[in-house]
């Protein structure tokens, strides 16, 4: 078994979705259906029949990813935690700081999924009112982040680095011209450039429309009874790359949230200070883990995708 005074639990983003995922968790571990129900009276949908039926395009719609993300990442915490398996903090990268704040104490299951569904409704609002216009993000491999940050700002309009993912990967985003021009500048001095299947530039200003629409509903639901706790276990934020510990107008801070840069590397490191040796993520996919492979030396990671491993992944 980890050890809980050092261990952390990650939370996984969007673009990690895929077909199938979270039935055989929910199968192998019935006791958390209510997971799925909870979703479903918040959502209006079954988000269990969409997971286990849907294709990736229609799973890969934001207003559709973010809350099965969530749901599937708040179920393979809860079947680790049936498993024995314990944290004492939480990071998520981007929307899964979302689960992160369920698991932490700070929401519960029925006001995360409130929270979801504004935020995801929110930003695919501005996708499809963008008309096509809501920019291109692209993963930037093989270099620094000083090298990836000059060459944004030396290229013609605007694009800049939004996720700093690894000590070798880091994400830029902003208008299509620009982001491209960047990245070919960037391929052509030797990096790998890879364009992300995302609908817009996530944590850019051109996501404001829906960080101001999500503002104004989060207060709205606020007012309606939805209420943020203190974390229970530490939690990480992305915004400021070091632990969470001022939930005051939490409608402001999660709005910024969806137009700031990921600082996820300063996440890794600060935990790594501070001795967290082991790092499990919760969620579909093992993207945080490659991560963690990538930015840290010396610690143990595991991932909660693979139903073989799922045991192995527990007892770390």
């Amino acid at each position: 078994m980890s050890n809980c005074s050092k261990t952390v639990f990650l939370f996984s983003g969007q673009g990690c979705q895929c077909p199938g995922m979270g039935v055989w968790i929910t199968e192998k571990y019935p006791q958390l259906k209510y997971v799925w129900d909870t979703a479903e009276s918040v959502l209006g949908f079954d988000l269990y029949e969409k997971c286990k039926s849907a294709g990736a395009e229609e799973l890969a719609v934001t207003a559709v990813a973010q809350p099965a993300i969530m749901a599937v990442s708040i179920l393979a915490c809860e079947a680790l935690k049936l498993e024995g398996a314990e944290f004492s903090a939480a990071a998520g990268h981007s929307l899964g700081e979302y689960a992160a704040m369920v698991e932490c104490g700070m929401l519960s299951l029925e006001d995360g999924f409130r929270v979801i569904k504004a935020r995801s409704e929110a930003m695919q609002s501005c996708v499809e009112k963008s008309g096509g216009n809501a920019g291109v993000m692209y993963a930037i491999i093989g270099k620094s982040t000083e090298e990836i940050e000059k060459v944004c700002a030396e290229t013609e309009g605007y694009v800049l680095a939004v996720n700093y993912n690894s000590a070798v990967q880091t994400v830029i985003a902003g208008e299509d011209n620009a982001c491209t021009a960047a990245a070919a500048k960037l391929a052509e001095s030797g990096a790998k450039a890879v364009k992300l299947g995302v609908a817009a530039a996530f944590h850019s200003k051109l996501m404001q429309p829906a960080a101001d629409e999500f503002r104004s509903e989060l207060e709205r639901l606020i007012a309606d009874g939805v209420k943020f706790n203190e974390p229970k276990i530490r939690m990480m934020s992305n915004i400021t790359g070091k632990e969470l510990t001022d939930i005051d107008n939490m409608p402001e801070r999660l709005a910024s949230h969806i137009v700031s840069p990921v600082r996820f590397t300063d996440e890794l490191y600060a935990l790594e200070r501070d001795g967290y040796d082991t790092y499990i993520e919760c969620g579909p996919g093992k993207v945080l883990t490659g991560l963690v492979r990538k930015t840290l030396k010396g610690v143990s990671f595991g991932s909660t995708d693979d139903e073989g491993n799922f045991g192995k992944s527990a007892a770390l």
